[in-house]
């Protein structure tokens, strides 16, 4: 492209708006590419981060009821969340061990009882 071109599509060849002060741009608008990868990683971030608390709760929950389901989630969730570098980069190694201790008492369950339920009644 030509600068006279680059001049007619963006307003100006320095990237400023048409008719707007000497020295101002429009790289921090929304539009502009450098705060959508921005808002992408900070919504990727928040997600990850989500998913670290999940994983935590899944965890937690799963050592009482459903372990079958809520341990393997847990897991997942986890692994997922240190995946995409999680800021409560501990939340998710405790929802990982919560959710390998979910399995760990799965299988001691079912040795003992030989069913994959079990009750506080006995």
């Amino acid at each position: 492209m030509t600068p006279t071109t680059l001049t007619r599509r963006s307003g100006t060849a320095d990237g400023t708006e048409p008719g707007a002060p000497a020295g101002t741009s429009t790289a921090g608008t929304p539009g502009a590419a450098g705060s959508v990868r921005s808002s992408r990683s900070t919504r990727s971030s928040r997600d990850a981060d989500a998913l670290a608390v999940a994983s935590f709760v899944l965890g937690l929950v799963g050592l009482l009821v459903m372990n079958i389901l809520l341990g393997p989630a847990a897991i997942v969730m986890a692994v997922v969340a240190l995946a995409r570098s999680t800021a409560r980069r501990g939340r998710a190694l405790l929802g990982l061990a919560l959710g390998v201790a979910d399995l760990v008492v799965l299988a001691f369950l079912v040795t003992g009882n030989g069913a994959v339920g079990w009750s506080f009644s006995g």
